[in-house]
């Protein structure tokens, strides 16, 4: 029995309720569904993160880590920055370790964005952009990727900003596309905030998730972006274990002051052994400079699997998701087929609707290949046995 109260409460987000997630993992354990919905790898990490985590426990490290991270940690991520993207970070100003990408991402909207702010991102998106917007008295301002490239349409970025126009929130490589910015898309940026405050917040999380021997074009490589960016990445991502929840922000000391203010308040620190396992684990840049010709061996075994299914792949240049077609074969909404994929198929998948705030349908579905081979493989053999309606 529910315990009840006398208290009336007045939502700050009243339109989030249940969602497709939700649904989905319902559904999904109900029928034990092969797992391709989930943005996390079902495979293990290196034995030496964890062995460098106990290590660290075992030393004792279990009380608060500064609040801004351990500066060894923070040392290591400004020289891997240099040395990629030659971008040059002061560690101990510039340099936030954070509870997650998403406390990071949450930390910099509610520093940086006032009461009445606008901020632009782009449609598809991750889900929780809008809605930290929204709980700062901001105005989220959706701008749609064209399909099925998936790219900024600058012209309509141009045509978005106002006087009121706070920050530009990008996200590359790109969940849930897979797509990766050009450095045309650094040079477009450039010039739509040129002479402004706009402020970007650019989601890197995939950094190291880069396919067919492109590079990362993320704000850092180039000077007039990294002067106005918070950049946010993830440990999580890149090494495997994203329920550590362990990220950083790279900012200009003056925006980073204001992103610490939040996250002094919020969490204060992130997890102290977690850090010192990374900072062991980082020390041989192999640990993250493999990252992306792993993932793409992954990438095109999915689509190997893929090529006798019914479905149409669309090219992922980056992040570990590929997006699939089915409107040659099916008049059906996304969220229905992905139901009937898993009741009938066996097999679970993300509408790429969930990822709109208006509901879009493109006739899309998101596959994750974050899987040990026996899953690809299986959950291929599922897709490929679909049949139309």
């Amino acid at each position: 029995m529910m315990m009840q109260t006398p208290v009336q409460s007045r939502s700050k987000l009243p339109d989030v309720g249940t969602t497709i997630f939700t649904v989905i993992g319902q559904l999904s354990a109900q029928h034990n569904a092969i797992n391709l919905s989930q943005g996390a790898p079902n495979f293990p990490c290196d034995p030496q993160l964890t062995a460098g985590v106990t290590r660290a426990m075992q030393a004792n490290h279990n009380q608060y880590a500064p609040m801004t991270g351990l500066l060894r940690l923070k040392e290591l991520i400004a020289e891997k920055v240099a040395r990629l993207y030659q971008a040059r970070y002061d560690a101990a100003s510039e340099i936030l370790i954070t509870a997650s990408a998403s406390e990071g991402l949450y930390s910099a909207i509610s520093g940086l964005v006032h009461p009445g702010d606008e901020v632009i991102y782009f449609e598809p998106s991750f889900d929780s952009y809008a809605p930290i917007v929204r709980l700062q008295g901001a105005t989220p301002v959706a701008i749609k990727l064209t399909v099925p490239d998936f790219s900024v349409d600058w012209d309509e970025v141009r045509a978005a900003i106002t006087p009121r126009t706070r920050m530009i929130i990008v996200n590359t490589p790109h969940n849930p596309s897979g797509q990766v910015f050009s450095r045309a898309d650094l040079e477009q940026l450039a010039a739509v905030t040129k002479n402004t405050d706009i402020i970007i917040l650019s989601d890197e999380v995939y950094e190291h998730i880069v396919f067919d021997g492109e590079r990362h074009h993320g704000m850092a490589t180039h000077p007039q972006l990294a002067e106005r960016s918070v950049i946010v990445s993830s440990f999580g991502k890149t090494f495997h274990v994203t329920g550590w929840r362990v990220g950083y922000c790279l900012a200009p000391a003056a925006l980073m002051e204001e992103v610490c203010k939040v996250h002094q308040f919020l969490m204060f620190s992130a997890d102290t052994p977690m850090q010192y396992a990374f900072a062991d684990y980082m020390a041989n840049p192999e640990t993250y400079l493999a990252l992306g010709d792993f993932y793409q061996r992954k990438r095109d075994l999915m689509q190997q699997l893929l090529a006798a299914s019914p479905f149409t792949l669309l090219p992922s240049g980056g992040a570990f998701f590929l997006l699939a077609s089915y409107a040659h074969f099916s008049d059906e909404a996304d969220s229905e087929l992905v139901k009937r994929l898993i009741t009938d198929y066996g097999v679970a998948t993300i509408p790429l609707s969930a990822f709109y705030a208006d509901g879009t349908d493109n006739k899309l579905i998101r596959l994750s290949f974050a899987k040990d081979e026996a899953t690809l493989r299986a959950g291929a053999q599922a897709l490929c046995q679909v049949k139309p309606r």
